[in-house]
């Protein structure tokens, strides 16, 4: 007889996964072509599931299907990387167009998203059992061991599917298209202020040919006020009518039509860019002040966000929930005493409310010197109930420190002379491992932007200041868009560039520094990158395309 082995992997006994073994008779065949079955995620009412094809055969596989029963109870609302076809409980993954071809010794693997208790049987690999072999095992042939561990961080990223679904009375299929490969996530902010004196509209993103090469939307920002999520700004988010020249489908709004503003934007984007997926931001440098209240009562918290995304008006248009604490128990604009427990508290409980089908992420401080700010708050539990983290790895240095050192706020390495230790986007990652969170949640993170200083006569870092340099919006700020013509790059350390014009020095990325950060992050098996923010780009879109690739 054969043997379907749905077991725990290596990777996933290091992350201490809940896991199901299904054991037939012992297998008889040679190597040939495996699935192999992880439970990475669990928070009772749902769970988060891999599968790895893994080609031990001598030729290559064209394709491939896995399948597999679930018990009545148990579904799967949504996947990625895999087309998805559901049959009452019976469940077919075929795949994208991308992922179809494994080489002899080579894997591909595909995700999704269980409600439920239950767990697969009954499993097929192009019509063999998944364990190899050459005939199917009947259920009557297997029994089923469980083994349950303590859940900690998940080893794959949670994504969120575009589909497109026919329902029938007995067949269900989903198809899921154009999602991501692993580490292949672009994340980028839409400010919705930008509406005002920057003059950036949701149309950009489209216009500039960001929108082609996103994968995800950050709407900044949701507040957070008594304990709860609350609306930002009305009129920028659903209120402000827009022509016929500035909407992105060309359509002007009605004044009786019941939503306007960016989320009515947002979502005739999305139309245009189908696979496109948007967050909703909450919290920010300015309004991250009321999460130490939230944190005393997270599941209420927890209700008023979902109710708020989740409100008729524009529950199509976001995807999920983005949280930019800054910083769970330590200082920011104000200081956080709610301790180290409460940012996991709140993950926990927003995971618990949104659910598997939603994306939940958080920005987070990239502080990886030891004893700061990563140190006091239990990221590494809180990070199992994310689908990914966005270490804030910009604004290092700045003109906040008015008589310099000057320095690049953005340094992806060391240097010498560089201020303070491992403050720089490498100390932030290694930091963020060595709490045994997956690089595969870990975005990289770039400012579209530059800080500088004036009153500064060396060229080179490390030099003395008087005051913050003007900027068009704010002392010391400065959009790339802005800074590639008034203040060129003049040298490059520790992996991010410079300029000195006229007794001003400004620290900031360019294409190229950019593309070197993306091939860092991608050696080191990051789930992508994500920026701050779309409006500092050119108009044609000059760094995203670089971080692209």
């Amino acid at each position: 007889m054969s043997r379907i082995r749905w077991h725990l992997t290596a990777a996933a006994i290091a992350a201490a996964a809940v896991t199901f073994g299904i054991v037939a008779a012992p297998a008889s065949g040679a190597a040939s072509p495996t699935a192999e079955f992880q439970k990475t995620q669990d928070w009772g009412s749902g769970w988060t599931g891999k599968v790895t094809v893994r080609n031990g055969g001598s030729s290559a596989l064209s394709s491939w299907a896995v399948e597999f029963d679930l018990p009545a109870g148990t579904s799967i609302p949504s996947a990625w990387d895999a087309a998805l076809t559901k049959t009452g409980n019976h469940y077919k993954f075929t795949n994208l167009s991308w992922n179809g071809n494994v080489p002899a010794g080579g894997t591909a693997s595909f995700g999704f998203n269980g409600s439920g208790t239950g767990s697969p049987s009954n499993c097929t690999l192009n019509g063999q059992p998944c364990g190899g072999g050459t005939n199917p095992t009947s259920s009557s042939t297997t029994t089923t061991t469980t083994t349950t561990t303590r859940p900690t961080s998940s080893t794959t990223t949670t994504t969120s599917s575009s589909t497109t679904t026919t329902t029938s009375s007995s067949t269900t299929t989903t198809t899921t298209t154009g999602n991501p490969p692993p580490g292949d996530k672009l994340v980028g902010y839409f400010i919705q202020w930008g509406v005002y004196g920057r003059n950036f509209h949701v149309k950009n993103v489209d216009t500039s040919g960001s929108a082609a090469k996103l994968t995800h939307i950050n709407y900044a920002f949701g507040n957070v006020q008594n304990g709860q999520c609350t609306i930002g700004d009305a009129y920028a988010d659903y209120d402000k009518a827009y022509t016929a020249a500035d909407s992105v489908d060309g359509v002007a709004d009605n004044w009786d039509q019941p939503l306007r503003g960016n989320f009515n934007q947002l979502r005739k984007l999305k139309k245009k860019y189908p696979n496109l997926k948007v967050l909703w931001s909450f919290g920010g440098w300015t309004w991250s002040g009321g999460f130490g209240q939230a944190s005393k009562n997270p599941a209420a918290f927890a209700d008023s966000c979902y109710k708020l995304v989740e409100d008729p008006r524009w529950a199509d248009v976001f995807d999920g929930i983005d949280i930019d604490w800054e910083y769970p128990n330590a200082c920011g604009l104000t200081c956080d005493t709610s301790g180290p427990d409460s940012f996991k508290a709140v993950t926990q409980a927003l995971r618990n409310k949104f659910g598997a089908n939603n994306l939940i992420t958080a920005a987070t401080s990239a502080d990886g010197a030891d004893g700061g700010k990563l140190d006091v708050a239990d990221y590494a539990g809180a990070v199992q109930y994310l689908d990914w983290v966005m270490p804030m790895t910009y604004d290092f240095f700045g003109a906040w420190d008015a008589k310099g050192p000057t320095n690049p706020h953005s340094p992806l390495t060391a240097y010498p002379g560089i201020p303070k230790d491992k403050w720089t986007t490498e100390g932030a990652i290694n930091k963020f491992k060595s709490k045994g969170i997956p690089a595969s949640k870990i975005l990289l993170g770039v400012g579209f932007y530059g800080r500088g200083w004036t009153g500064v006569t060396q060229a080179t870092p490390g030099g003395t200041a008087t005051a913050a340099a003007p900027g068009t919006y704010e002392a010391g700020f400065e959009d790339y868009k802005v800074l590639k013509t008034k203040c060129p790059a003049t040298g490059t350390i520790g992996g991010t560039a410079y300029a000195f014009c006229g007794g001003n020095w400004w620290g900031y990325d360019t294409p190229a520094t950019v593309a070197g950060k993306r091939n860092w992050g991608k050696a080191q098996g990051l789930g992508g990158s994500f920026f701050w923010e779309l409006s500092g780009d050119t108009s044609n879109g000059e760094l995203i395309t670089a971080l692209r690739g």
